[in-house]
């Protein structure tokens, strides 16, 4: 057997727990697989597993050979699906979710394009502000906006935003335009309920370094559609998402506020998946036309003006 045949083996027998597990997974016999791995074991000269007759545990060495073992015939498996691909049509139903602003303003004005492109993918795209449970739920394809923290999913960044201080031409000649972050303490902010994720906390920068103004107003909303109507009616100023407002500054329905010292706050937008291998043609195709539509420069920043 080759080098990536008996780093495929090893990887089996670490991933599946124990050589009798992996054998049924490889139709091989369980001793046929432990000579495999004894066999690595001499040629490397080094010890992979400890073996007891209740558990198998790897080795420092072990667990190093593992690490660039999976890398390494994940890249394989990649040069070969980028052949069959090549050949295989994107087909079928592709679940997809993404949080409620996100989905409307940015990828549902898409959809027509990228199921133009391959008419044999049906897309059931789910909106919702909760984070899914991609493997649990069936769902193929999410959306994600903020640092994903620890996860197993497979993610690319598609983009980077960042929230806009605004409000409508019509509040700001009725009480003015704050100067000064202090000036906010005077005008009807619109806040969210709970506070959640600190989004009542404004950011900015000033000569001392970074801080933060807690903004007070007489409405509080739980979501971000709500929150764009508000004000939209002209009851207050809002922070908020760039890809949501950026087209309304461009119109002039929106005017941005307090630019030359709002602290902007990464805000990253990632596609995630649960699996890199067996990657299917539909996951893949979507993936690689969001990563086209918003890498390098998202559309909502492409022609916008008096914006940072």
């Amino acid at each position: 057997m080759d080098a990536p045949g008996e780093m495929g083996v090893f990887v089996r027998v670490v991933d599946a727990g124990g050589f009798s597990a992996a054998a049924r997974e490889l139709s091989l016999t369980p001793s046929a697989v432990s000579k495999l791995i004894s066999r690595l074991e001499d040629r490397l000269g080094a010890r992979l597993l400890n073996r007891t007759t209740r558990r198998l545990s790897m080795t420092d060495e072990g667990e190093a050979f593992y690490e660039r073992s999976s890398r390494i015939l994940d890249e394989i498996e990649e040069a070969e699906q980028a052949v069959t691909r090549l050949h295989a049509a994107p087909r079928g139903r592709l679940r997809v979710t993404a949080a409620a602003a996100f989905a409307t303003n940015q990828i549902a004005p898409l959809l027509p394009e990228f199921l133009g492109r391959f008419p044999e993918v049906h897309v059931e795209l789910s909106v919702s502000d909760r984070i899914v449970d991609l493997v649990e739920e069936g769902v193929d394809v999410g959306i994600r906006t903020g640092e994903l923290g620890d996860s197993s999913l497979i993610s690319r960044l598609l983009a980077e935003d960042h929230r806009t201080i605004c409000a409508t031409p019509a509040y700001l000649e009725r009480h003015g335009a704050p100067r000064t972050p202090g000036d906010l303490e005077h005008h009807n902010c619109i806040t969210w309920i709970g506070n959640p994720g600190a989004l009542n906390d404004w950011p900015f920068e000033g000569p001392g370094g970074p801080y933060s103004v807690r903004v007070h107003g007489n409405l509080e909303v739980n979501n971000g559609e709500a929150l764009h109507e508000i004000v939209l009616a002209g009851l207050g100023i809002a922070h908020m998402a760039e890809y949501r407002v950026a087209p309304d500054i461009r119109t002039g329905r929106l005017v941005p506020l307090l630019a030359h010292c709002h602290r902007f706050v990464r805000l990253p937008i990632y596609v995630v998946y649960p699996h890199r291998r067996h990657l299917s043609p539909k996951v893949r195709a979507l993936v690689d036309f969001l990563a086209e539509k918003f890498t390098p420069v998202p559309p909502w920043r492409l022609t916008q003006t008096g914006m940072k």
